[in-house]
């Protein structure tokens, strides 16, 4: 006997749940299907978990040997929130910048800044100083929290830009305002009380796109926790879903392992902000480490696991050869980019108790969108899944804006009250992807009549690698710096393991020389690590040109890859 469809377990649960009831809201002018009775803004989210989960019982955050109950994390957020205010004097809608891998005292933070009512701006822990300047100018955060290697980066910029700089972990040093004391000297552990709109900012983060710099993604706290209820109400589907004569398995505490960095959306909304209204548990390791991975999913039995899918795949293919069963894993999920349809099989055969599974999202949509997983995902290896329930809705458009019929490719696009607010400072950006509550994403897809939906290319030039986000003009604008490079044509170079990395085109100047190795020590102080090209191509000839006279990067591509 099967169960319900997702459909029809959608519809029972927004009518007989009162958490995930639906109904209607003008925001910004426009009319959105919203949640109607979820939490009012991120701190009161938490604080909601807490009084539900914070019985001393269970840990929350865990960082190696460092564990911080739900009551403890909550205080220390309360208390950070109160120093916020009282020390350091920030005010709602103030915007407030975090720099740092990803330790608990930046999910400690991403609560108290937005309880004091304020705006988180996460910044790219790999980016240079110059990519800092150009976000803290852009922003206009003039306190960030940052550790050591950050607070290096950003020390230049402290006289220039008016930044007051506060240290955490190895960046607490003598002189210099920390955490730690910010902590101390802030014994309230009551809630702020100050008052915010749902649809206020929440945070500001930072994506590659079209253009040079990357553009400011500005997230509301309606936004966010409507993605996670989101995501919330398809996994309470998931029982009714399935076979009613296999009886469902018993309470217990979900854990989640967060291997990307807490400046994307898939580790901050996908897995920290979800894991609040879940009373989930959260791990952190220091570093991606395949093997200690496994180690750390079999210690702190480790339930869901969501990474890119360079990551899901070592992941796999390391607790394969160490004969490791990961007994405890249930979710093994991928986002930031496309699970290679091969590996869906494969690591299914791996970890055969596992539900395998994807999702399609953007910082645009706070990472809400498409998941699929399962037998569904292995049925359909290629697809980027179903839109998840209750208040999104999806078109597929042609260039002229009208919607095309199931099976016919055109842009993906999206509306629901999870979509950003806007670009920051870029109106022009904003209208052209943001129209009445319609995102245009960018993706070329099609929809089959089970509402599957297929990606099959971008209208972007971006390279994804490994789930980071490079623009191309970011890398090509860093390139013509060079005085011996005449024009450079950036484009993605396939990579097993990666999925895609950067590859360049370079016409050198008459009479000049330049190696591989000067470009990437030139490079190096100008963009972040991973947007170097790991290939070259030069040339002294003219690099192919469209009909408008602009760089055809495909045509280069394929004269360089020779494909």
């Amino acid at each position: 006997m099967s169960g319900m469809t997702m459909e029809e377990a959608a519809a029972y649960m927004t009518a007989t749940d009162p958490r995930f009831a639906v109904g209607e809201a003008q925001i910004r002018g426009v009319t959105y299907p919203v949640f109607t009775n979820i939490p009012n803004d991120i701190g009161a989210m938490f604080r909601t978990a807490a009084a539900a989960h914070g019985d001393g019982a269970d840990d929350y955050v865990v960082y190696g040997e460092e564990r911080l109950s739900y009551d403890a994390f909550c205080d220390h957020a309360n208390r950070m929130s109160h120093a916020l205010i009282d020390q350091l004097a920030i005010k709602p809608g103030d915007k407030v910048g975090i720099a740092m891998r990803n330790y608990p005292e930046l999910l400690v933070l991403v609560m108290a800044i937005a309880s004091a009512g304020a705006v988180t701006v996460f910044l790219n822990a790999w980016w240079t100083t110059e990519e800092l300047d150009y976000a803290l100018e852009d922003s206009g955060a003039k306190t960030v929290f940052a550790d050591g290697p950050r607070s290096d980066n950003l020390a230049p910029l402290i006289k220039q830009r008016g930044v007051r700089l506060v240290g955490v972990r190895d960046g607490v040093v003598s002189g210099r305002e920390s955490y730690p004391a910010l902590l101390a000297a802030s014994p309230r552990t009551d809630e702020p009380g100050v008052s915010i709109d749902p649809d206020g900012d929440f945070a500001v983060m930072y994506s590659s796109g079209t253009t040079g710099h990357p553009k400011g993604v500005v997230q509301t706290h309606r936004g966010a926790i409507s993605a996670v209820y989101s995501w919330l109400l398809t996994m309470t589907l998931l029982p009714l879903m399935a076979d009613p004569d296999v009886p469902p398995a018993g309470p217990k505490q979900q854990a989640a392992l967060i291997v990307t960095p807490l400046f994307h959306v898939t580790a901050t909304h996908a897995v920290f902000l979800l894991s609040v209204p879940m009373g989930a548990r959260v791990v952190l390791i220091h570093k991606w480490d395949a093997q200690e991975a496994v180690r750390v999913i079999e210690k702190e039995a480790i339930t869901r696991f969501v990474g890119v899918p360079t990551q899901a795949a070592e992941l796999a293919e390391t607790a394969r050869r160490m004969g490791a069963q990961l007994s405890s894993l249930e979710f093994l999920g991928s986002g930031g980019a496309k699970r290679p349809a091969a590996q869906v099989g494969e690591q299914q055969d791996i970890l055969p108790h596992v539900a395998i599974a994807s999702g399609w999202g953007m910082t645009e949509t706070n990472a809400i969108g498409l998941g699929i997983s399962g037998q569904d995902y292995l049925d359909r290896p290629g697809a980027a899944g179903r839109l998840y329930p209750p208040i999104q809705q999806l078109r597929i458009l042609d260039d002229d804006g009208n919607e095309l019929p199931n099976g016919e490719v055109g842009e993906l696009t999206v509306k629901s009250a999870a979509n950003m607010r806007c670009y920051l400072n870029k109106p022009e950006a904003t209208a052209e992807v943001l129209q009445d509550g319609w995102l245009r994403t960018g993706d070329l897809a099609h929809v089959d009549d089970d509402g599957y939906v297929t990606i099959v290319d971008r209208k972007k030039n971006i390279i994804i690698r490994g789930g980071e986000n490079i623009a191309c003009l970011d890398v090509e604008g860093a390139l013509h710096r060079h005085p011996a490079v005449l024009e450079a044509g950036v484009f993605a170079v396939p990579d097993e393991r990666l999925g895609e990395v950067v590859g360049a085109g370079v016409q050198v100047k008459p009479g000049a020389n330049v190696t591989s190795e000067e470009l990437d020590e030139f490079l190096s102080t100008h963009i972040a690590k991973f947007k170097i090209p790991q290939y070259y191509w030069f040339r002294t000839e003219l690099l192919p040109r469209g009909a408008t006279d602009k760089t055809d990067r495909r045509a280069l591509r394929k004269e360089c890859l020779k494909i």
